[in-house]
């Protein structure tokens, strides 16, 4: 009975902006493994599944938004998307080692009447990807990944948002070509939505238009452009002269070569 009412759960999570904490169902903060886990009694874990087959092991994480580190706002921000967390349980008396129950990054979140649930998808989620690409006519690859191959160092810019209005953004420099933003990505560098990233529908000048409004006020925030690409073979071969890993199929013919006639 010591061993059970001694236990308490820990989580260790690792955002994709870099910061990491740790949070533990017990009611006082614990050092564990150089790392200081705050109290929130109120997170608790469901019933975990795991097996030894290909489905894909899964648990939910349900707790209340009163703790500094858990907001709503960070929540629907995105801050939480594919984090990396790790569970386990721990004797807070320090006589047992931590017992490891589960890791993985979070899926789904859903927030409601002040508290929220978050998914906690396993390594063999994975599994649930397609195997095979389907054919396409645009690009399958994105700009300068290892199949494009397109040279993104020269790319890559810095920037400071002049003014914003809804999803338009005034940069204080202008894009490098026509439309050279669209399709791309930027990056919040400070401000409140430092950390996040929000694609980029089409750029005109100085102006970029996000694809959703900035969770957060931009004006004065810098950010990192990165250039796009339109995914059109017209645009792989004239803008970035890189045909040779164009990675669609533009010229195959469609299904309805099947339904034509004589005649048709």
């Amino acid at each position: 009975m010591h061993d059970i009412t001694t236990r308490a759960f820990a989580w260790r999570v690792e955002r994709r902006d870099g910061v990491a904490f740790g949070l533990t169902s017990h009611d006082r903060d614990l050092w564990l493994d150089g790392m200081v886990y705050r109290a929130n009694p109120g997170m608790t874990p469901s019933a975990i599944e795991r097996s030894d087959g290909l489905d894909a092991d899964s648990m939910d994480v349900t707790g209340a938004l009163d703790h500094p580190a858990i907001v709503e706002a960070d929540l629907l921000a995105g801050r939480w998307d594919g984090a990396r967390v790790a569970l386990f349980a721990v004797d807070w008396t320090g006589t047992q080692p931590p017992i490891a129950l589960g890791e993985g990054t979070i899926g789904a979140i859903e927030t409601r009447a002040g508290g929220f649930t978050a998914e906690l998808r396993g390594a063999s989620a994975r599994f649930d990807a397609a195997v095979v690409e389907e054919t396409s006519p645009e690009c399958r690859a994105e700009l300068g990944d290892r199949r494009c191959r397109v040279a993104m160092a020269a790319r890559r810019r810095f920037a400071v948002v002049m003014a914003a209005e809804g999803a338009v953004l005034t940069l204080d420099r202008s894009e490098p070509s026509a439309n050279g933003y669209g399709g791309g990505l930027l990056r919040w560098v400070s401000g409140r939505n430092s950390g996040l990233e929000d694609a980029i529908a089409q750029s005109d000048g100085p102006d970029v238009t996000l694809r959703a409004p900035p969770c957060f006020a931009a004006e004065g925030a810098r950010v990192e452009l990165i250039e796009g690409c339109d995914k059109s073979l017209a645009t792989c071969r004239g803008r970035f002269g890189n045909a040779a890993n164009f990675r669609g199929e533009p010229f195959l013919p469609g299904i309805d070569l099947l339904t034509r006639y004589p005649g048709a």
